[in-house]
């Protein structure tokens, strides 16, 4: 029995780590300014959206729930209304915690729209 304990450990182990988070199994890139590649892939889903809708990604740039998301990182951006207003996701996965609390959501993409009016980059 303590053998099969031993072996179990390390098996469990490594297979949690193989899966990843949510056992998605696919890592998310890491977003640098200067990483080419990933904002060439940002624009190509960006450029899949209508020109209005894009305009309105390009003045909110992140994701209003997971702010560390660059909008068309992972996909094409997902379009919500909230109280009227059109709020971009990252995914369809932050609609229900966008959902959950729409001041907190308005309120997060008026700050990121304004740090892009800034110029800041985050």
């Amino acid at each position: 029995m303590s053998r099969f304990r031993f072996v179990a450990g390390p098996v469990c182990l490594a297979a949690f780590f193989l899966t990843g988070c949510g056992g998605r199994g696919d890592v998310p890139k890491v977003e640098t300014a200067s990483d080419p590649s990933n904002r060439n892939e940002v624009a190509v889903e960006r450029a899949k959206l209508d020109p209005a809708d894009r305009a309105q990604v390009e003045a909110q740039e992140w994701c209003a729930v997971s702010t560390d998301e660059r909008l068309g990182s992972m996909g094409p951006p997902f379009k919500l209304d909230i109280k009227g207003q059109s709020v971009f996701l990252c995914c369809k996965g932050c609609k229900r915690k966008a959902e959950a609390d729409p001041e907190k959501t308005l309120a997060a993409v008026a700050e990121l729209k304004a740090k892009k009016a800034a110029g800041s980059s985050r």
